[in-house]
């Protein structure tokens, strides 16, 4: 019975890594999408292939995140707290990329400041306040974690601060909140640095810096 448990164990734990790791692998690569060129092309009705490929982005983002917290309240508890954060900041997290996306389209063929509205500030703020919950869920699913062996953890780490920094400077009056929620991460991880929570400081730490340089040369 002790042998079956603790194959058990190790299964779930090799299950929440391999969630984690590519929850942040697909929110590094899929927020990237608009930096591909000319927008995979025109699609139909004025619209960008990579405007159709970006609709999936949350979904892809959520279903392995959903998994991580899944694991982890399996074998840690604390779901009903965990799985509120996690709903609630997908329906920010996806309300607000929708909005966002489809103002952007159609500010592809005719900008306007009803646009603007929509697309660089509502859009954005709902869109990095779920993303802000997202992670807050996930973030409490590393508590009592062993620190990750390797720089497969770091490195993941790393792109995830990059990618909330530049989507911070994306969005009108995100980049001063995306810089404060990067310091709060950084004190999440320090305070908890024995374990797995130290990627917490090396995402924070990186998208604080790199908001922090952009906020200090780019003119007010």
């Amino acid at each position: 019975m002790a042998a079956a448990g603790d194959s058990w164990q190790q299964r779930a734990r090799l299950s929440y890594g391999s969630s984690l790791a590519a929850a942040a692998l697909v929110y590094a690569l899929l927020h990237h999408l608009g930096s591909l060129p000319q927008g995979l092309g025109d699609a139909p009705q004025g619209t960008r292939w990579v405007d159709w490929l970006d609709l999936l982005t949350p979904y892809l983002v959520l279903a392995p995140a959903a998994m991580t917290v899944r694991v982890a309240v399996s074998t840690q508890g604390g779901a009903e707290r965990t799985w509120w954060l996690l709903a609630l900041g997908a329906l920010a997290y996806t309300s607000g990329h929708g909005i966002h996306l489809a103002a952007n389209s159609v500010g592809n063929i005719a900008p306007g400041p009803t646009e603007h509205l929509w697309d660089e500030v509502v859009g954005h703020l709902l869109w990095y306040a779920g993303v802000a919950l997202v992670i807050t869920a996930l973030a409490q699913t590393t508590v009592g974690r062993p620190r990750p062996r390797g720089l497969v953890a770091y490195v993941l780490a790393l792109a995830v601060g990059l990618t909330w920094a530049t989507n911070a400077l994306g969005g009108q009056g995100t980049a001063v909140p995306g810089l404060l929620l990067a310091l709060v991460a950084v004190g999440f991880g320090w305070s908890r640095r024995a374990g797995l929570p130290i990627v917490f400081v090396v995402a924070g730490g990186v998208a604080a810096g790199f908001l922090a340089v952009a906020l200090l040369v780019t003119p007010s």
